[in-house]
This record gives structure tokens, sequence and C-alpha cells, in this order.
């Protein structure tokens, strides 16, 4: 399983806009065979910060979500407005959080 988190900024002027295109491609996200979370949530409107959180079953899911149409339109919409840093990474041994 690949987790991918992080965190990207918009102007906050921009924030609902960018907010409303990214609830519509996480509600495709989620659909996607390989999707096994997706979701984002605003940390900061006054500064337009948000986290990212997303887990994919393995990097063929991911790769096939990262080329998909509506995601290339979505990158090439905002891809001159945002920033940020999300990173993925390769999980090993899943399990419960109270679990050692």
């Amino acid at each position: 399983m690949l987790i991918v988190t992080g965190h990207i900024s918009v102007a906050p002027s921009a924030l609902a806009t960018f907010s409303r295109d990214l609830r519509a491609l996480a509600a495709a996200a989620r659909r996607r065979d390989g999707n096994l979370a997706y979701d984002a949530a605003v940390a900061d409107p006054s500064t337009g910060r948000l986290l990212i959180a997303e887990r994919w079953r393995d990097q063929a899911a991911l790769t096939a979500h990262l080329q998909a149409a509506d995601t290339a339109r979505f990158l090439h919409r905002w891809r001159d407005r945002i920033s940020g840093d999300i990173r993925k990474y390769d999980v090993t041994r899943e399990r419960a959080l109270m679990d050692d």
C-alpha cells in the first residue's frame, strides 16, 4: 500500500473554487480501482493551507489516477496557483492504531 500525504497552499481568495474542484476530483478518485482513501481538509483558511491524505493499493493504481484525464485537467488548471509538499510512502506493516 502507498500513503500519499502532505500539504497544499492556494491563495485564500481562490480557496473556495479550489476546494470545489478538489471535491470533484476526490469523488472521482474514490471510485477508482485501487483507491483506499482520498481526503483533504482545510487546515488554515486564512492562509489557504490544506492537508492531503490518500491511500492507494499499489503504484499501478496511483499511476492510473495521476494519468486520468480529470486529474490531468485539475493539475493543469491549478499547477501554477498552488504550492506545497506532498510525499508518498510505502507501507509494509499496516495495523490498528493501538496495536504494537
